[in-house]
């Protein structure tokens, strides 16, 4: 990779706005900006940011050759102390489709080259300025939809994960440098530390690495939610559960068995943790090829879901809840699934009740007890353990 050219992409969203700020970093990104932007209209007054203090900013005009392009402003940065840890200037336009694309056009016509995707970062990486990951904090940064996200997010982009990584190389250097030490000297039969001293270091080092290890899944789920699979036999509720929990009509209801096809796929905030809501086809045998492919995507969809949601009829005859109950029981995973049985206030007597089963009753004429199974989603996922 080249670190001499200097680079330039537009660092906020492309399309209308209020502002638009194009990013230059590289040994020529102060020479580049003097070359398109002076402090008046007549272009008199030329610009000379190594006069200029680091960290200020800059009212001016941006000219293509002798042709006005935007007013705006300029920020400048200079190296060690910028972003990338090199020269950076960022311009502040007009926002606008065609203004971002103009000022880019100028920068590369004047010796800049569009930076890669994420090539601010990996310089800033290389340049020593941050670690491989606080790099990637920063993508889970830009990406969290949750305030639980964006403060892991955070934490890590602070150097929590790095600092850990520091101490945990510290220790396995101290604790090779007393085996090594004992090593050279046990033929003389000199004992500077006792084993069982070594030993019991050994046993907490390995315990920090297990309870590191297993924060992975923790993350993941804070970083990309959970995938919440709502399946079932047809008609047994999930599309109306499904709007419920959205507060929206977003999947259709119909008393005929079969409306829903194929998934459906909405996002929702639970006590601050994304759930990637699924809404799936009725599970069942059917000689419509149509529905019998959304049937089998409803089955991958259960194969690849961290929680579930296996919804049941309450006011199904006692035969077909039983059947359904023992369907239920041979094909799910009960350590990730919920089973809810649902229309509650239609009838009393829900069959197969028994403490290996987490089971919520639910009525949509009763918010207490959608507020139950949402508590009941948390546990599932260990969030209360997590927050």
């Amino acid at each position: 990779m080249n670190l001499n050219d200097t680079i330039t992409a537009i660092s906020t969203p492309i399309g209308e706005g209020g502002i638009s700020v194009i990013r230059i970093s590289g040994e020529m990104s102060f020479d580049i900006t003097e070359k398109i932007f002076f402090k008046d209209r007549l272009r008199n007054r030329s610009f000379n940011i190594s006069d200029e203090s680091s960290h200020t900013i800059h009212f001016g005009y941006i000219f293509d050759e002798e042709n006005l392009v935007d007013e705006g402003l300029i920020s400048i940065f200079k190296n060690p102390n910028s972003y990338t840890g090199e020269d950076v200037i960022e311009i502040s336009s007009h926002g606008g489709y065609y203004i971002s694309q103009k000022i880019i056009k100028i920068l590369l016509d004047n010796g800049a080259r569009h930076a890669e995707p994420g090539e601010f970062t990996k310089r800033a990486f290389l340049n020593g300025k941050i670690d491989l990951s606080q790099a990637e904090a920063v993508a889970d940064l830009i990406n969290s939809k949750t305030g639980i996200a964006h403060s892991s997010s955070i934490k890590q982009l602070e150097g929590s994960l790095s600092n850990f990584v520091k101490e945990t190389r510290q220790d396995i250097i101290n604790i090779t440098s007393l085996v090594e030490l004992e090593l050279d000297f046990a033929e003389e039969g000199l004992e500077f530390v006792k084993k069982d001293e070594i030993k019991s270091k050994i046993e907490i080092l390995n315990s920090k690495l297990e309870k590191i290890v297993s924060t992975y899944i923790t993350g993941k789920v804070i970083r990309e939610g959970v995938r919440l699979v709502i399946a079932g036999k047809p008609n047994s509720g999930k599309s109306s559960l499904f709007n419920y929990l959205l507060k929206t009509n977003r999947a259709i209801v119909s008393e005929i068995a079969g409306t829903t096809r194929d998934y459906i796929e909405e996002n929702i905030i639970i006590n601050g943790l994304l759930f990637n809501l699924i809404d799936t086809a009725g599970l069942r045998i059917s000689s419509d090829q149509i529905e019998s492919e959304g049937i089998k995507r409803s089955h991958k969809k259960i194969e690849e879901a961290d929680l579930i949601l296996y919804l049941i009829d309450s006011s199904e005859k006692e035969k077909l809840k039983k059947e359904d109950l023992e369907y239920f029981k041979k094909n799910f995973d009960v350590k990730k699934t919920i089973l809810v049985f649902t229309k509650s206030d239609l009838c009393k007597d829900i069959p197969g009740k028994d403490k290996s089963l987490s089971v919520i009753d639910i009525s949509l004429l009763k918010d207490e007890s959608v507020e139950i199974l949402k508590q009941a989603m948390i546990e599932k996922t260990n969030f209360n353990k997590i927050n």
